[in-house]
C-alpha cells in the first residue's frame, strides 16, 4: 500500500548514503529532512490545540446548554465553529500525513538488505548491525546485545517525555489521564521494540528527540503565543446576547 512512498524513501536514502557512507548516520539525516518538512504543518497544528483549549469552555457550555436536543446542540457547535474560523479536526492533518511516512520508513528500515546490495548495516560500529533486534543480540551475550537495550530504552523514554510535557498544559482529570496514557504507551513500545529492527529504533530515537527539543524551545512559545491570541480575539469580541422572546398570550373574552 506505502510502495510509492517506501520508493520515494529508497530514492533519498540512497542519495544521502552515496555521501555519508555510514548507515546510521544516513538515517538520521533522513530524520531531519522528514522532521524539518513536517516542522510548518505540526506548528499549524499546535496552534490549532492551542485555540481549542481557549475555546473548550464555550463549547462546553453549549454542550450543556442543550444537552437535550443534541440537533440544536450540532447547529449551535457548527456555529461557533463558523464564527471562530476553527477547525476542530486542524491538529490531527498533520499526524493524518505522517502516519503513511512512518509506515513507509519502517517498511523501508526493515527491509534494507532487500533494498540495498552489501552485507554491512552499522551505525559507527556503536550499532553493528541496523538489520537485528534485541531480541536476536540477547543470544550473543549482554555485551553485544547492551547497545541494542539502550536504544530500546531510549525507545520507551522518548515517547514518555513528550507526553509528560503536554500533560503540563492540562489540569485535573485530563492531566491525569494523559499521563496514565503516556506511561503505558511506554511500557507498550517496550515490548513492541524488542523485535524491530535497531534501524528502526534509531530512527524512531532520533525523530521524538528531535521533537524533544522542538517541543522546549519551540512549542510551548507558540502554544503561549496562540492562547494569548486566542483570549485576546474573544475578548474583543462583540458580546452576543440570546434574546428569547416570548410568546403573548391572548386575554379571554368576556362572555355576554
Amino acid at each position: 500500500m506505502w510502495d510509492w512512498i517506501v520508493n520515494i524513501l529508497f530514492q533519498i536514502l540512497a542519495v544521502i548514503q552515496s555521501f555519508a557512507v555510514d548507515w546510521g548516520l544516513s538515517i538520521i539525516i533522513l530524520v531531519l529532512i522528514v522532521r524539518l518538512i513536517l516542522t510548518p504543518l505540526l506548528l499549524k497544528s499546535t496552534k490549532s490545540t492551542a485555540r481549542m483549549q481557549v475555546l473548550q469552555p464555550k463549547l462546553m457550555e453549549i454542550q450543556e446548554r442543550y444537552a437535550d436536543d443534541p440537533q440544536r446542540m450540532n447547529e449551535e457547535m457548527q456555529k461557533f465553529y463558523s464564527e471562530n474560523k476553527f477547525n476542530p479536526f486542524g491538529g490531527c492533518l498533520p499526524l493524518l500525513i505522517q502516519m503513511p511516512i512512518l509506515f513507509a520508513l519502517f517498511t523501508l528500515l526493515q527491509n534494507l538488505p532487500s533494498y540495498f546490495e552489501g552485507n554491512s548495516f552499522s551505525f559507527y560500529n556503536i550499532l553493528p548491525d541496523l538489520t537485528t533486534s534485541v531480541s536476536a543480540t540477547m543470544s550473543q551475550g549482554i555485551t553485544v546485545a547492551l547497545p541494542y537495550i539502550i536504544a530500546l530504552v531510549l525507545f520507551a523514554v522518548l515517547t514518555l517525555i513528550p507526553q509528560l510535557y503536554t500533560a503540563r498544559n492540562q489540569t485535573g482529570a485530563q492531566a491525569s489521564t494523559m499521563r496514565t496514557t503516556a506511561i503505558v504507551m511506554a511500557v507498550m513500545m517496550l515490548f513492541i521494540g524488542w523485535g524491530l529492527p535497531a534501524g528502526v529504533l534509531l530512527y524512531y530515537d532520533v525523530s521524538t528527540l528531535w521533537q524533544v527539543v522542538q517541543q522546549v524551545f519551540v512549542t510551548q512559545r507558540v502554544i503561549e503565543k496562540a492562547k494569548a491570541d486566542e483570549e485576546a480575539r474573544l475578548a474583543n469580541a462583540p458580546i452576543e446576547v440570546d434574546v428569547v422572546r416570548r410568546e403573548r398570550k391572548q386575554r379571554p373574552h368576556k362572555k355576554n
